[in-house]
């Protein structure tokens, strides 16, 4: 059946509708009314509104954000709370030993502790009112090309209203075709739309492949006490325990204000120990006696999962094409040393659109036309901050002491260290048989009680995720048999591990001993976790129905 499909021109649409993106719109349309230029601009976001699906342990320079509109405090910026000073731990099993000098790069006080998603939502509100078109509940489907393949021309949002088997129902909507001189894609980690456009335009070439770590969060009311000294650090990040001194990741304490505390727990993706589970890391190190005490008193009110990417500079791809451009975490441009991220894709958003808008009055949107967009970023300090992270990601995947060594000298030297540049491998590749893991100890302690502890599904439940359950599932197994053959021989199924939301269930029937994997995919969190760490890229996460997936409030 060939569908019509109705085709809306804008002259510049922005895929995703984070700080990357908004600030882009933003920026643009400033530049537009300065030269009183008319420019229809747009911004499609898949969740149900702005900042539904946005979730970050954040902590937030400002800088960019002054930049694009210096009297932010006074149009209503909303932040948690303001940073009086950092602290950084290495946890024992049982003991928090500070660290005696901070890094540099962990410096904060002054900046300010925000909840994402209320961000994102502001800035989709100012977006509004400067007159840019903003719809919420039209995930990007597919990329349209021109005939020739050779550009982007836009994006064509999701069907709506089908059933479980791909067929329409009474109240089928055909997605439609958003056209226009240039595309921005700005989803986040691992965008769905991102994978198709750097094959194509081959924006990955001679470039190291990006790695993620999956990181859940949580932000817990506590009683008036609060958990943080009143004129001590109120943020506070932590190495070591559970993950121990060889497996990359670690967790934070931040201040949210209000007698709320935001807490979460980052697992780098490229581990090897099949048996690992990112939520299991993280009850642990809720556990942990240190953690315990400022946080067992309180009361778990929202929670999300998101994946992060990591890899830093050489992982960062080409940022412009014929007809568009790619943006924020989807390019990987994220502060690996400063463990901040927002501000940097606040920036290269700003950037974009200060290049889109030149290449609009010369009328030239090609790869040239958008050049500038990479030359500001390659000029900026953000660039330079990124660059000396370059090899950090390497160093700590290292699984033996040596990593203290390579990270001392990248320390010391600006971020060359003792080899520069030093390889990284895709998350997918790192995990070695079941056979060789080594089983780590259970903690008695980290058993969820419901309350400041709560499992997985609980945890679904405290993020509002919903999915209508009669539509095609967004999770794509290519190869059921071999999850219950190869994948369950040798890895034990990670995916019944690694997925925050208990999307993947594996089942063998008692009397006939039949074995599956059961999907789940109205728990689904979308923070792509099962698209990046299955061991054979059996698994394709797609958007569902816009509108669906989580609704952050806090986070």
């Amino acid at each position: 059946m060939t569908l019509e499909r109705e085709t809306i021109p804008f002259d510049v649409l922005f895929v995703g509708a984070g700080p990357a993106c908004l600030a882009g719109a933003i920026r643009l349309k400033q530049l537009a009314d300065e030269k009183s230029m008319e420019l229809e601009i747009a911004v499609i976001e898949k969740g149900s509104e702005v900042g539904a699906h946005a979730v970050s342990g954040a902590i937030f320079d400002p800088c960019a954000l002054q930049a694009l509109m210096p009297d932010f405090l006074e149009k209503g910026f909303p932040f948690e709370a303001v940073v009086r000073g950092d602290a950084l731990y290495y946890l024992t099993a049982d003991k928090a030993i500070a660290a005696p000098i901070l890094p540099r790069y962990l410096h904060n006080q002054g900046f300010y502790v925000v909840s994402l998603s209320r961000l994102s939502r502001w800035m989709g509100a100012l977006a509004e009112e400067a007159g840019i078109n903003v719809f919420c509940g039209f995930a990007g489907k597919e990329v349209l090309y021109s005939e020739d393949g050779t550009r982007v021309i836009g994006v064509r949002t999701g069907d709506k209203g089908l059933d479980k088997d791909g067929l329409p129902k009474a109240n089928f909507e055909p997605g439609a075709d958003l056209t226009a001189n240039v595309t921005v894609f700005g989803e986040g980690a691992r965008g769905s739309l991102y994978p198709d456009v750097a094959r194509r335009m081959r924006l990955e070439d001679h470039r190291m492949p990006q790695v993620y770590e999956t990181g859940i969060k949580e932000v817990i009311e506590l009683p008036e006490t609060g958990a943080f000294p009143s004129d001590g650090p109120n943020v506070m990040h932590f190495l070591g325990y559970p993950l121990g001194p060889f497996r990359a990741g670690g967790g934070f304490l931040y201040d949210m204000g209000e007698n709320r505390i935001g807490i979460g727990y980052l697992t780098a993706l490229g581990y090897e120990d099949a048996r690992i589970d990112p939520y299991g890391m993280f009850l642990r190190f809720k556990s942990h006696p240190f953690i315990r005490s400022r946080i067992s008193s309180g009361k778990v009110i929202e929670q999300g999962a998101r994946t992060v990417s990591v890899g830093g500079f050489h992982t960062i791809p080409k940022l412009v094409m014929n007809g568009g451009l790619i943006v924020g975490a989807s390019a990987g441009i994220h502060d690996v040393l400063g463990l901040k991220g927002i501000h940097a894709a606040m920036y290269s958003g700003i950037w974009a659109a200060e290049a889109i808008f030149q290449a609009l009055q010369s009328g030239d949107t090609s790869e040239a036309g958008l050049s500038a967009y990479p030359k500001v970023f390659e000029t900026s300090k953000l660039h330079a901050a990124i660059f000396e992270g370059r090899n950090t990601t390497a160093a700590l995947a290292k699984t033996n002491p040596v990593r203290y060594l390579f990270l001392g000298a990248q320390y010391v030297t600006g971020g060359k260290g003792l080899r520069d540049p030093m390889w990284l491998h895709a998350d997918a590749e790192t995990l070695k048989p079941i056979s060789e893991a080594e089983q780590a100890p259970g903690d008695p302690s980290a058993q969820p009680d419901g309350v400041w502890m709560v499992d997985k599904l609980t945890g679904v439940y405290l993020s509002r995720t919903h999915h209508r359950e009669d539509q095609p599932s967004h999770l794509i197994i290519h190869d059921s048999k071999l999850c219950i053959t190869t994948c369950l021989e040798r890895y034990g199924n990670p995916c019944t591990r690694f997925c925050p939301g208990q999307v993947y269930e594996y089942h063998e029937h008692p009397e006939t001993g039949a074995r599956e994997i059961k999907l789940n995919p109205s728990n689904c969190l979308h923070c792509k976790t099962c698209d990046i760490k299955d061991p054979f890229g059996n698994i394709t996460w797609t958007c569902p129905e816009g509108g669906e997936g989580p609704e952050y409030r806090m986070v």
